[in-house]
């Protein structure tokens, strides 16, 4: 039988300490499966550090509507370190990519685990917009991230009845989330490229938040630790699509010479 290997035991344990999983007595085989590709290989091909890492796996695991590994995870986030106010902002990030159903649940729970380690609620509100000033903070939040030109052509090109949902776009999806304090600006896009490979089935967004990073300095090879880090909770299905956007936004440079 497969034997959980020392570096995953470790991992596990600096993770969740003097925790050990149910699953391990009714399905041991699964357990040191998931263990040593999760808890070992992958963090050997990913160099991201633990908050981060944690950080995107919270995110994943909210868009796929996940709560009871979202719990776990969660919990196993408040060890290493992540704040009460960086665990809320990873589930506020989300609300414009999965909605208010999966955010509620996940809310919930959050709250749930919070308040067991005795964190008062509500947290300190990190909104920096008013109803006033949203569109144009968004705005400028939008056109750091996807490119002024790009912005700007989105607004041109679109029909005057659609012409509110890229205010929308700018104003709500940006100028309420991005403009939070909590997570800074460049951590809340690669939150959102987390979450958008792990909806699946978004393949133009993830092509534009490929971008969207790009923009504000991260590499492919940061990109690609990314969709390396939540293979184990995305399978590979979502991983490779969305390691073809990549490819298809970031191409490999060639090395050859002539």
């Amino acid at each position: 039988m497969t034997e959980i290997s020392a570096a995953a035991r470790a991992y596990h344990d600096e993770l969740f300490p003097g925790h050990v999983s149910a699953l391990a007595a009714t399905d041991p085989e699964l357990v040191a499966f998931f263990d040593n590709f999760a808890f070992d290989e992958v963090i050997a091909e990913s160099n991201l550090p633990t908050r981060l890492r944690l950080l995107l796996i919270l995110a994943s695991l909210i868009a796929q509507n996940t709560m009871g590994e979202y719990r776990a995870m969660l919990g196993a986030a408040l060890n290493v370190g992540i704040s009460p106010i960086e665990a809320k902002e990873v589930v506020y990030q989300c609300l414009p990519y999965v909605g208010i159903g999966r955010v509620y649940d996940a809310l919930n729970v959050t709250n749930d685990v919070l308040a067991a380690r005795g964190v008062p609620l509500p947290l300190p509100p990190q909104s920096t917009t008013t109803p006033a000033t949203r569109h144009a903070d968004g705005l400028a939040a939008q056109k750091a991230i996807v490119g002024a030109a790009r912005v700007d052509a989105m607004y041109a090109a679109a029909p005057p009845a659609q012409l509110h949902i890229q205010k929308f776009l700018s104003a709500n999806c940006f100028g309420d989330h991005y403009t939070r304090t909590g997570l800074d600006l460049a951590t809340r896009e690669v939150l959102t490229f987390a979450i958008l490979i792990s909806l699946g089935g978004c393949e133009p967004q993830v092509k534009g938040h490929v971008a969207g990073n790009a923009n504000l300095g991260r590499d492919k090879a940061f990109l690609l630790d990314v969709i390396t880090q939540l293979i184990p909770f995305n399978g590979y299905p979502r991983s490779l699509n969305a390691l073809a956007c990549l490819n298809e936004v970031l191409p490999e440079v060639s090395t050859k010479e002539n």
